[in-house]
């Protein structure tokens, strides 16, 4: 039935979305060497507006230790560097006058520790999306076979919503692991 195939793709797309989501906040956990994907998501007061800061600036890393943030314009330094101490990411930006640089400290079995439960947790969150995306297509499925749709129909798209979330929780699980390895790697 075409409708069935129309919320089984529904809540793929979804599923997809939760795990895309779920792979960019663990990217910004920091694992002990410096990324500048560590900066995403940081907010720059630029000209009155909060600015994401990869729009006032460029971020690199020239070693391991080292993010190294060159503003656009020389006056927004004094606010870049702001927004990264307000940022909650433990870092201390130094900045030479024209560029921000932040050394990444190595990592203590304490923060790893940390950092490792915060990545479940965001995986936690991108499972319950997952699980979520698959009872509203449940639902949808359910209203379907009350306006007359076969429940062997219903059955089997029931199983195939079942497949998928098993696969993209698989999916959360693997990402998860990379990170906790990522993380725990001195």
């Amino acid at each position: 039935m075409e409708e069935i195939e129309i919320y089984l793709d529904t809540a793929k797309e979804m599923m997809d979305k939760a795990v895309a989501h779920c792979k960019s906040e663990l990217a910004k956990i920091r694992a002990g060497k410096a990324m500048p994907s560590m900066l995403d998501g940081l907010m720059v007061e630029y000209y009155g507006s909060p600015t994401p800061i990869n729009q006032v600036a460029s971020i690199s890393t020239p070693d391991a230790r080292t993010i190294f943030v060159k503003p656009w314009e020389k006056s927004t330094i004094n606010d870049i560097e702001k927004s990264i101490i307000n940022s909650g990411l433990g870092f201390n930006p130094q900045n030479d006058g024209e560029n921000v640089i932040i050394s990444v400290p190595q990592l203590t079995e304490e923060r790893r520790i940390q950092l490792t439960k915060q990545a479940k947790a965001v995986t936690e969150d991108g499972k319950v999306s997952v699980r979520s995306a698959r009872r509203d297509a449940n639902d949808e499925l359910k209203d379907l076979q009350k306006e007359g749709a076969s429940e062997d129909e219903i059955k089997k798209a029931e199983d195939r919503v079942q497949d998928m979330t098993n696969q993209y929780t698989k999916k959360m699980d693997e990402l998860l692991e990379l990170k906790e390895q990522d993380i725990m790697t001195v």
